[in-house]
């Protein structure tokens, strides 16, 4: 696991963002841990988290000549990623989708700069894959290519339901369905080292054993 992926589940977990515990997932699994990047909800922490996003991005190679946000997270998201890259020496502009058209102003579904080149698309997670799809939908429409997306974890588990579940994570499934990649700050793998790790004290070191478990079962 490399600096920037520790770190990062590090500071998740440091802020309360990532939390172990029994959770109930979107799927209705019964989860070991959580992750809640609805609470990356004060500047500072936002700023740290956006220039996670920001490196990652670049450490990845992918060329791109923009970003786009889908509403609701992947606004806020989208724009401090721009304003974390910028800082880093790549000024690039973003766009975000509404999830109603506006019919005065500027109108139309699409705020900020026209979609146009290689389009980066940035959120939070992958579940279900659905604001992926309609962010490939409306990024192609405006005659853009989607390049990418980039998420903060990935949780490495097989999509469908017990008894029926797919071979692949919902992320490898957009990834093949698109051809792009769905790049990850960290995933389920460094989240695990991390538990194992010197870095993990007693009282997170505990959970290991639930997570490890939790993959066997749903990993991919």
């Amino acid at each position: 696991m490399n600096n920037l992926r520790q770190e990062f589940i590090a500071f998740s977990v440091e802020t309360g963002v990532l939390k172990f515990g029994q959770f109930t997932t979107k799927a209705g699994r019964l989860s070991p841990y959580f992750f809640n990047a609805g609470l990356f909800h004060d500047g500072a922490t936002l700023g740290q988290l956006a220039q996670f996003y920001a490196q990652t991005l670049l450490d990845s190679g992918v060329e791109f000549d923009m970003l786009f946000g889908p509403a609701y997270k992947g606004i806020t998201l989208a724009s401090s990623t721009a304003v974390a890259l910028a800082g880093k020496g790549r000024n690039t502009s973003y766009a975000y989708n509404r999830k109603e058209a506006k019919d005065h102003g500027e109108g139309g579904t699409i705020v900020g700069a026209r979609l146009q080149g290689k389009v980066v698309i940035v959120d939070d997670v992958i579940s279900a894959g659905t604001s992926v799809r309609e962010s490939v939908t409306m990024i192609r429409a405006a005659g853009a290519e989607p390049a990418a997306v980039l998420i903060a974890l990935d949780r490495m588990e097989r999509s469908g339901k017990d008894g029926a579940l797919s071979e692949n994570s919902a992320v490898q499934e957009v990834a093949r369905e698109f051809g792009i990649p769905v790049i990850s700050i960290a995933n389920l793998d460094d989240l695990f080292a991390y538990l194992s790790g010197a870095s993990a004290d007693a009282e997170l070191g505990q959970h290991k054993d639930a997570v490890a478990a939790y993959r066997t079962r749903y990993g991919v």
